[in-house]
């Protein structure tokens, strides 16, 4: 269809708004009636020539008593669909009564088959028409749909003569002109278009991202596409679209399946209607409706290739909650054997869950396959580094990036987007990297590529001109070091988070007012025997300070055994009411081990750094510290302690029991670029200029000085 012909439809539906819907709806509530209504009549004309074998298909069936109807009648109708209703949608619009045409009207929408009804449904389409009908616009809304000047038939509309008036609308052509009054919609209500709306520009990106590294390798053959977060269905239509067109430049036939989920039921809806106007009645079976996280409509299903542009920062509280919640999760997904622990916990925060889908999709990785799979996801900055190491979000990333499946990140311009001006990334994961790719991992700063737009879109600004998309995928294709392209071992994003102790130092004061703090204590904890205690070793020490908390609790001790006491952790604890931190005093023993079975002073022990350490010591909270050590660090945890911690407190060690592995990406550091600094010729002249216009300020001020005097 020339493009003259298709923007003559396109601007006579939208018009149709103002036509008729103008003082009845706001301009954000015309979609929902102008998309069902569109659907409706194309599917109507599709439905027209059968409509009299349909009907007399649907008198056998249930004259035959047979219930299970929708196999033979979707024959009958040559489509995906049918409609059992006595009316064609012309029957309807010359009804004298308002009333008798909201029945007929409604029964007419009853007539069609469960996929179109469930369209409607989602569309929320039956909510509008006790509003058309008390507006009486009903019937003009059908009229306008029915326009002569307008053909939505795949049929040619003819002159009496026989010469073409009208062209026919190919499902293909349809779709096209579906999916622009949906860009339109979304363009106009910019503020939510971002959740379910992906600018073309970037979903071209993305599928030439997922192809063009394995267009040599494409043969003939089925390839199934998927998009847990599918939105109006844009992404898969011009993945599909993209990967047809590069097998047919290689001579391949390919048979191409879609699949995807929807959460939001009106976009939901959209994509399905979509597909069913382009002719792809079973890609249209294969969009669901429901939470991809707690709901996966496709759990035993594996992909070969799969992109999405999932919601981020919004909360997935509610799925969490369905899924167990955190402690009792245990889908598969999500809790995995890595690392040498069989449950693997990959859960981020319940206020974020963008995450959660790629690591679905890493799910449903082919792994026997040639081509494997590859996954183009888009993802806000906070994938890139938010969660400390042993995160749900940091345990992602490292399960990612240790199974080598991280090809590259590409950084895209800010105010790319409808709803947002924050920046975005596009991941790109295979589980087949090319040999040049293993272990590596490619960041690309596309950030200054783009042109300006000449009117926003919401935030939306700039977009990418297929120059830039060209050059992305370029860098992608044969990866290289430039400027805006770096490569790093798969490692260099990872460290690990060690815990540094310190030694508890502890001073005793045995005077009376902290005796009688114990006192008080004592009384609350029901330990009437621990004053009298208290007072014997103030009478062995003296009021204090005691420096060596050691010395005490041994006195401690031996005085509780000639009391007869039994000696509880509980005691000690209430015993501590007569001390306090202090710097200058011993540090306090907390095991001492025999000769030849201490571990490294490094790891639990403290001592001087190669020599024998005994004595276990009690950390101290308030001195606890944590220090990232990457994973590349020459000689490792040990040269690092050496290097960063032992010449500045000697005494501290590490709790390994606490260290863990984490990983973050940034693309300000690996991209930093610092402003070049100027001149010295320059400084001088800007000084010698600033001494020059203050002289003349001050003989200035002299002068009216002068002049007063």
């Amino acid at each position: 269809m020339n493009s003259q012909i298709h923007n003559r439809i396109v601007n006579f539906i939208w018009g149709i708004a103002d036509d008729v819907l103008r003082d009845v709806y706001v301009r954000g509530k015309y979609r929902d009636v102008i998309l069902p209504m569109t659907v409706i009549r194309r599917l109507d004309a599709l439905l027209e020539p059968t409509k009299s074998a349909v009907l007399s298909m649907k008198a056998r069936l249930d004259q035959a008593g047979i219930a299970e109807q929708h196999a033979a009648l979707c024959q009958e109708a040559g489509q995906a669909f049918y409609n059992t209703s006595p009316f064609l949608l012309r029957d309807l619009k010359a009804r004298a009564r308002a009333q008798q045409l909201r029945a007929d009207f409604e029964a007419y929408l009853e007539g069609f088959s469960p996929n179109v009804r469930e369209i409607l449904d989602k569309f929320r389409f039956h909510n509008q028409i006790e509003t058309l009908v008390e507006a009486d616009i009903l019937g003009h809304l059908i009229e306008k749909f029915l326009d002569p000047r307008i053909n939505l038939s795949p049929e040619p509309v003819r002159n009496p003569d026989g010469s073409e008036r009208l062209p026919g609308l190919d499902n293909h052509a349809m779709g096209t002109i579906f999916e622009e009054l949906i860009r339109r919609f979304n363009e106009e209500n910019n503020e939510e278009a971002g959740e379910h709306f992906t600018p073309r520009d970037v979903v071209h990106l993305m599928a030439d991202l997922i192809f063009l590294p394995i267009e040599d390798q494409i043969e003939s053959g089925t390839y199934l596409l998927y998009d847990g977060a599918c939105g109006t269905g844009g992404m898969l239509t011009v993945a599909e679209d993209r990967l047809r067109q590069l097998a047919e430049q290689r001579g391949k036939q390919v048979s191409i399946h879609l699949y995807g989920q929807e959460i939001n039921a009106e976009t939901f809806a959209i994509t399905k209607a979509d597909l069913l106007l382009k002719g792809e009645g079973e890609a249209a079976d294969n969009m669901r409706h429901g939470s991809t996280l707690s709901a996966d409509a496709f759990p035993e299903k594996t992909f070969d290739f799969m992109l999405s542009n999932p919601p981020y920062g919004k909360s997935w509280k509610t799925d969490l909650e369905r899924l167990g919640g955190k402690d009792g999760m245990r889908d598969p997904r999500f809790v995995v054997a890595h690392a040498g622990n069989p449950e693997y916990k990959m859960i981020p925060r319940s206020s974020d869950g963008q995450l959660l889908f790629l690591v679905n999709k890493l799910s449903k990785m082919k792994h026997h396959t040639f081509l494997g799979s590859r996954i183009a996801e888009v993802h806000n900055g906070s994938a890139l580094f938010t969660g400390e190491a042993g995160s749900g979000e940091s345990n992602i990333r490292r399960w990612i990036l240790e199974n080598d499946w991280l090809e590259a990140i590409i950084a895209l311009p800010e105010k790319l987007f409808y709803n947002t001006g924050i920046a975005t990334y596009i991941w790109l994961l295979t589980n087949r990297k090319s040999p040049e790719r293993k272990g590596k991992v490619q960041l690309i700063d596309a950030t200054q590529w783009f042109e300006p737009l000449r009117k926003n879109l919401g935030e939306k600004n700039c977009r990418l001109g297929p120059e830039h998309i060209q050059r992305i995928c370029d860098l992608v294709v044969h990866p290289r070091e430039t400027a805006q392209s770096k490569r790093f071992p798969n490692e260099h994003f990872g460290y690990w988070k060690i815990t540094v102790e310190r030694p508890l130092r502890l001073r005793v004061i045995l005077s009376q007012e902290r005796l009688a703090a114990l006192q008080q204590a004592c009384e609350q904890g029901k330990e009437p025997e621990l004053p009298a205690l208290a007072h014997r070793l103030a009478e062995h020490f003296g009021p204090g300070p005691l420096l060596d908390y050691n010395a005490f609790l041994a006195r401690a001790k031996a005085e509780a055994k000639a009391l007869g006491l039994r000696w509880t952790a509980k005691r000690e604890k209430l015993l501590r009411t007569l001390c306090e931190t202090d710097e200058n005093a011993q540090p306090v023993i907390k095991k001492v081990h025999k000769k030849g079975t201490a571990p490294d002073p490094l790891h639990g022990l403290f001592g001087g750094v190669g020599q024998p350490a005994v004595r276990q010591y009690e950390p101290d909270p308030a001195l606890r510290d944590t220090e990232q050590v990457p994973l590349l660090e020459e000689g490792g945890i040990r040269a690092f302690f050496r290097r960063e911690v032992s010449p500045y407190v000697p005494d501290a060690w590490i709790d390994a029991s606490k260290t863990q592995i984490g990983y973050e990406i940034s693309f300000t550091r690996e991209f930093y670029q610092p402003a070049p600094l100027r001149h010295l010729a320059e400084i001088e002249a800007d000084i010698r200029a600033l001494v020059r216009e203050t002289e003349g300020l001050l003989n200035e001020i002299l002068g009216k000085m002068t002049w007063w005097n």
